[in-house]
């Protein structure tokens, strides 16, 4: 390099580079066992205000300093109670990978720019679409998110569409989408990005357990027929973020299959499970959608982002995305080139994402995705035995996962009072710091919500939580 070009010589110096990984990773490993401390807290609340005018202010002085002031104004998910969103907790091997990709920087749009990721990502999507249950037709794609990757479906359901080509010519007539009134914001959001509008995102009532009614879905499908719209897709949730609760995947996919339209499940936090024996049941009738999404930075231990969209027919989604770039692409035969990603997902340049994956895979077996899975699920279950027996407690529903939804009761209080009472103790909660969970409103009551991520959790945390819960309404 150029003598006359000292800092950039500086700032690629590998020496430098290994000394500050080896700080870096004993810095972490410093957190990370912190994070069990029994005192130790799973946030350091500040309002928005404050936060900003911290880092406004920050005065940087090196690297360690740095990295401790930003765990200490960061959620630690790795402590045990931790019981927020449904974000994992992520292994420190799978984290480490995030630095590999970081570092190699090989972009996905291309074959030649990231041969090795391009080439493991196809052995995970295959191994995705195993489990799920399709056979040698099905393919599929690994993207940034759930958001990303219910679009992506979406996109493909529209495509899919035997009387017209929108990629091409743009929609001829009024679409719609069909998805259960619990299902993930997402959804509505891919529907509205794709120009669908209000109407065209219909929202099918549930029963008392929070599933969607098929019942209702056939009136629903009828009235948006009716009222001049075609339906391009049903979407079932696996499961819904709120509850936790699973759809009737058995019987959307018989109502898809009669009227012939594109069945979509949005498996992001639950769809895991088909990796668990003990939980795949819930997930019967999953093998009969057209397209699935999983994130692996749920509930399989990566960190973000990282979903797995897979096609029952690899045609219908390789016919997704229809475009030239003669500067990429010699040949648009997009069958023939699977292993040019710019021309089977949205993203063009994506992180090496199969890797935090395929590693972990590799390393511990699939059995480890089991584990974590049935100990999740399992202490979700354990928790609200728990809330059943404390008569200061209402369950909102039987869990069936690690999503529970409960509230706190108070002798004497109507049903808008229990909400600001819930909604007080939240946010008390929020501002202490100790435990770290969110709330939801289900019928138009507010209920405490925990996601039981952390595999670490145990019945003595839980106890400790129900047990500060009533000081929280206090004041």
């Amino acid at each position: 390099m150029k003598s006359d070009y000292p800092l950039l010589k500086q700032i690629y110096d590998f020496e430098a580079f290994e000394k500050q990984g080896k700080d870096l990773v004993a810095q972490l490993t410093k957190h990370l066992k912190n994070a069990q401390h029994p005192d130790s807290r799973a946030n350091n609340w500040l309002n928005p205000k404050e936060e900003l005018f911290f880092w406004q202010n920050y005065q940087f002085q090196n690297l360690p300093s740095f990295v401790d002031d930003l765990l200490n104004h960061s959620i630690h998910l790795h402590n045990p109670k931790y019981m927020g969103h449904q974000v994992s907790v992520p292994t420190p091997l799978s984290a480490l990978m995030n630095l590999v990709s970081g570092l190699l920087n090989n972009g996905m749009a291309v074959y030649e720019m990231g041969q090795a990721a391009t080439a493991i990502e196809r052995v995970v999507v295959e191994l995705f679409c195993q489990t799920v249950g399709y056979d040698e037709n099905a393919n599929g794609v690994m993207t940034s998110g759930g958001t990303l990757a219910n679009l992506t479906a979406l996109l493909a359901a529209r495509q899919a569409m035997p009387d017209e080509d929108v990629w091409q010519n743009g929609s001829q007539q009024k679409l719609a989408v069909l998805v259960s009134d619990q299902a993930h914001y997402s959804i509505d959001r891919a529907a509205r990005v794709m120009g669908l509008g209000n109407d065209g995102v219909v929202l099918v009532p549930t029963k008392k357990d929070f599933s969607m009614d098929v019942k209702a879905l056939k009136k629903s499908y009828q009235n948006t027929i009716d009222a001049g719209f075609k339906v391009i897709a049903v979407v079932g949730s696996a499961c819904s973020t709120a509850t936790g609760i699973y759809d009737d995947l058995v019987a959307i996919g018989s109502f898809c299959q009669l009227h012939k339209l594109w069945f979509h499940v949005d498996g992001a936090h639950g769809g895991a499970a088909v990796f668990s024996a003990q939980y795949k049941p819930l997930l019967k009738g999953l093998e009969r959608a057209d397209s699935v999404i999983i994130d692996t930075h749920k509930m399989m231990m990566t960190p973000a982002l990282s979903t797995v969209v897979v096609f029952k027919d690899k045609n219908k989604g390789n016919q997704t995305f229809h475009q030239k770039a003669q500067y990429l692409f010699e040949d648009n035969s997009i069958e023939e080139q699977w292993y040019n990603g710019g021309l089977r997902t949205f993203e063009c340049t994506k992180f090496m994402m199969c890797l935090k994956f395929y590693v972990l895979w590799k390393t511990f077996g699939i059995e480890a995705f089991e584990e974590n899975i049935d100990c999740l699920y399992g202490l979700g279950i354990t928790f609200a035995e728990m809330i059943k027996q404390n008569k200061e407690y209402e369950l909102a529903l039987e869990p069936q996962t690690n999503i529970v939804c409960f509230r706190y009761l108070k002798k004497g209080f109507d049903e808008q009072q229990l909400n600001d009472l819930n909604k007080t103790i939240r946010q008390n909660l929020l501002q202490n710091s100790e435990f770290y969970i969110v709330q939801t409103v289900l019928n138009g009551k507010t209920f405490l919500r925990v996601t039981l991520m952390n595999p670490f959790t145990t019945r003595e945390h839980l106890e400790k939580l129900l047990s500060i819960i009533p000081d929280f309404g206090l004041y």
